[in-house]
């Protein structure tokens, strides 16, 4: 998924670039960002660029909050994610609205693709996180009888710095700041800057629902602000969704004081249409797959594969799908698409459809922006900070054929509302296809025959691979989300996200402390011939075996008892 866009820093930049939007917002002055509609260009309202000095005192206030937070019990924290969610349900047309001004984004998936998802994930982590942090208990076998005994208890990491994306800036951060709290860690989070009120309007929320006011910070700033949570030594973890250019350098900045990170990167998730697929159900999720958000999202179709054999009759349907899509503003409530959240990134479009067409590719549908938007002087609500020209940021979706895998379009990551499709004629060429691409975050397969769609799964290389499915596995707040390759490291959601906000630590006990144990000091002769001893009968797990080696375990305790 995508990062935020900065015209001065080297983090936070667009997805594959590393250049701010055109003629779109924000507006960044010498002290403050002008958060604009993508639609309209009508300015949202305003927030400051914060200063390195600010920042580190966000983060040491943090780091001072959070070791009150440790000692809070699961449920009293629990309390605090069930109000804030109380309060989310309360205000979601708000907030709908507010994600769809700021991003583009239609309202409707303001509702299903952000808040629903993290209604759920609040609910799942306040109800699980306590069993899911239990202690555990480790099975140390035959070492049991001499009294030992291991444990696991899992520790909150301190103080977590979240680096949001603007494409979906509800839901990412706030499921990771509820994880991060539940965990017993302080947040600090940096939004977008494109989409900075977001960012805010989840500090507000957590605020109003009792969370103590240093345990939750939102900085916000430019592509500097990120760089400076990455290079703090008071950070513990960083979690980052963006480029691949600028999950590399949070990364090497974060290396400098080993802070871990989790990269949550880009995509170009393929599509595997069997010959047995249903048709008009897998059309239906090829067009949502691809299109919703207008294709901004890491895990969009971005490479559909078909299956010769049904390759006319699917493409037939999806074109017509496609076709009766509506456009229109995302606060219009009968949108289906709405704009895309950036000059840059229609720009990069553009470039990737030019490309193909240019090689032999052809247009079944779209290809253009919609005229029906078209900007004129009176669409500009500019101010003396903004002196550029609204652009029309309406991407009608598109459908490609006869496309080639040397085109950008099927090897680099588009990020628009882009659907190529290309043929296949037997399962192993589909799954080369399909593993061809540097980016392993999700794929899917959609056939009839669920044990063909298992079987294929398990051939692909990719963090998720949902069978008859398309998209929507980041929105189920108990599965695992995250990549392979260059679509990142480390996980989000589920037991294994949760896991990434703690450490364990583990507790190891004699339970008989008397008595020295036998691998001491002296080295002495009957000390070589139990080790010997051991080697040969202790270790293969085997209890009889083991009892073979008991009569120089006593001439060793025996002797040990002498010396004492």
């Amino acid at each position: 998924m995508q990062p935020s866009t900065s015209t001065a820093a080297p983090l936070n930049q667009p997805a594959l670039q590393n250049q701010s939007p055109l003629n779109q917002s924000p507006v960044l002055t010498h002290d403050e960002i002008v958060s604009r509609d993508p639609a309209t260009n009508q300015e949202i309202g305003r927030v400051p660029i914060l200063t390195q000095p600010e920042i580190e005192s966000m983060i040491a206030r943090a780091r001072a909050a959070q070791t009150a937070w440790v000692a809070v019990s699961f449920d009293e924290r629990a309390r605090i994610i069930t109000r804030a969610r109380q309060i989310v349900l309360d205000e979601m047309d708000a907030i709908a609205t507010l994600i769809s001004r700021e991003s583009g984004k239609p309202v409707a998936e303001s509702v299903s693709m952000e808040i629903i998802p993290t209604l759920d994930l609040m609910h799942f982590f306040a109800r699980r996180t306590a069993h899911i942090l239990k202690p555990e208990r480790i099975a140390l076998g035959q070492y049991t009888i001499a009294g030992r005994t291991s444990r696991i208890i899992y520790k909150p990491l301190g103080v977590i710095a979240i680096i949001a994306p603007w494409n979906f800036p509800w839901a990412i951060p706030l499921g990771e700041v509820v994880m991060a709290l539940m965990a017993g860690n302080a947040v600090v989070l940096k939004p977008s800057e494109v989409t900075s009120l977001v960012g805010l309007k989840i500090k507000d929320v957590f605020t109003r629902a009792g969370l103590t006011d240093d345990l939750l910070h939102v900085a916000t700033g430019d592509g500097m602000t990120g760089a400076a949570l990455a290079a703090s030594p008071l950070v513990n973890k960083i979690m980052f969704t963006g480029s691949v250019a600028t999950g590399k350098r949070v990364a090497a900045a974060a290396a400098q004081n080993l802070t871990p990170v989790v990269l949550e990167l880009g995509g170009k998730d393929p599509m595997i249409i069997c010959r047995d697929a249903d048709l008009p159900v897998a059309a239906h999720a090829a067009v949502w797959g691809a299109f919703a958000n207008s294709g901004q999202a890491c895990a969009s179709v971005e490479r559909c594969y078909v299956h010769e054999s049904v390759a006319a009759e699917f493409t037939k349907l999806v074109v017509e799908a496609t076709k009766n899509l509506r456009q229109h503003h995302g606060t219009n409530e009968a949108s289906d698409v709405a704009a895309m959240s950036s000059e840059r990134q229609a720009q990069i479009v553009d470039a990737h459809i030019n490309d193909a067409v240019t090689r032999g590719a052809r247009i079944l549908t779209g290809g253009k922006r919609n005229h029906d938007f078209a900007a004129s002087p009176d669409d500009a609500h500019l101010d003396d900070t903004h002196n550029d020209t609204h652009t029309n940021l309406f991407y009608e979706p598109t459908i490609l054929v006869d496309v080639e895998d040397a085109m950008l379009v099927m090897h680099e990551e588009t990020f628009g509302p882009v659907l190529p499709i290309k043929t296949f004629r037997t399962e192993d060429e589909a799954v080369r296809l399909a593993n061809d691409s540097p980016f392993g975050l999700t794929a899917s397969v959609w056939t009839r025959d669920l044990k063909r769609g298992a079987r294929l799964a398990a051939m692909i290389d990719a963090g998720t691979v949902t069978v008859n499915e398309v998209l929507y596995t980041h929105g189920l707040a108990a599965t695992p989300w995250g990549g392979i390759k260059q679509s990142g490291m480390g996980r989000t959601h589920g037991k294994q996200g949760l896991l990434e906000l703690v450490y364990p630590q583990h507790i190891h006990t004699n339970r008989l402390p008397r008595f020295a144990d036998l691998w001491w000091f002296n080295y002495t002769p009957s000390a070589h011939t139990l080790f010997r001893q051991l080697a040969r009968r202790a270790t293969n797990g085997s209890i009889l075996q083991s009892a073979l080696a008991f009569p120089a375990v006593v001439r060793r305790f025996l002797e040990m008892r002498r010396r004492k």
